[in-house]
């Protein structure tokens, strides 16, 4: 018997360090693309092309000052792009958990027709109705203006997706109907109750929203034809011109800038993403 636990144990270790050297190995998988990115940014553009290196050069401040003289500017591009990606991301988290809660909430008779429609409206793909929408916004004058890539995050199917089912998991109807014994309003009862239980997905549903903004770049070409209006996706999208060509250190020093705040918002929310998505993903 004594045996027979010895060899469980065994085989367990065995299998928990199996496990741990595959999910080391696909964390260093995972960060080895930023790190090189990093380290490009740091080297000159014969040391890019002479091969792959992962111990960082002296090169860094010469690359940004290359960047810097010419048509780049970070800050301008930083601060457009966090006007678009805060706001957007606002819109649609907020927004998406008020529809959210009125299909888990509420028992109306359309309540399952209305999320059949909001599933199936995920499906269609945004370069589908780009030229439309950009006709549709170019008849407000509205070209470029931040407001196209800001309101229509408020209709983000896949964000009331998970925050349904979130919901379906944490939310008890009976804490609300007994927030309406008490006299609380509905939206007091949302804003009060509902969005601190809610935290979890609330904090992972910003970080793929604010990303997925931060890094859009279809929408921002197509309406942003001013210079000053230009977020840094646009900008370092610009940077393969032909003054360009050679500086492989400034084209990666300008892609660092841009994912660099990204690794802020996450590292900051991050902490909420495994306790969000196993509540999100529970069924009905």
């Amino acid at each position: 018997m004594n045996q027979i636990r010895k060899d469980n144990v065994i085989t367990l270790n065995i299998n928990r360090t199996l496990i741990y050297i595959v999910c080391i190995f696909l964390s260093l998988l995972s960060i080895m693309p930023f790190w090189i990115m990093f380290v490009n940014a740091t080297r000159s553009t014969p040391e890019i092309q002479s091969g792959l290196s992962l111990l960082p050069s002296k090169h860094m401040l010469a690359n940004l000052d290359v960047l810097l003289s010419k048509s780049f500017d970070p800050l301008q591009g930083f601060l457009n792009s966090l006007t678009i990606s805060g706001f957007s991301t606002l819109l649609a988290v907020y927004f998406s958990s008020l529809t959210a809660y009125a299909l888990v909430v509420y028992n109306w008779r359309m309540r399952q027709p209305f999320f059949t429609f909001i599933m199936c409206v995920m499906m269609i793909p945004v370069q589908a109705s780009a030229i439309g929408f950009y006709q549709f916004m170019y008849q407000l004058h509205w070209t470029n203006s931040f407001m196209p890539l800001i309101l229509p995050s408020i209709a983000a199917p896949a964000i009331v997706f998970f925050m349904r089912q979130y919901l379906l998991a944490a939310l008890s109807i009976e804490m609300v109907e007994a927030s309406r014994i008490d006299g609380s309003g509905e939206f007091y009862t949302f804003n009060r109750i509902v969005l601190p239980i809610m935290t979890p997905a609330l904090a992972t549903q910003a970080i793929f929203a604010f990303v997925a903004s931060w890094n859009n770049l279809f929408m921002p070409l197509i309406l942003l034809t001013k210079q000053d209006k230009y977020t840094l996706p646009i900008m370092v999208s610009l940077l393969r011109g032909d003054i360009y060509k050679t500086e492989f250190g400034s084209i990666y020093m300008g892609l660092a800038l841009t994912v660099l705040p990204l690794f802020v918002i996450y590292f900051l929310l991050s902490r909420y993403i495994i306790s969000g998505v196993a509540l999100g993903g529970v069924k009905e």
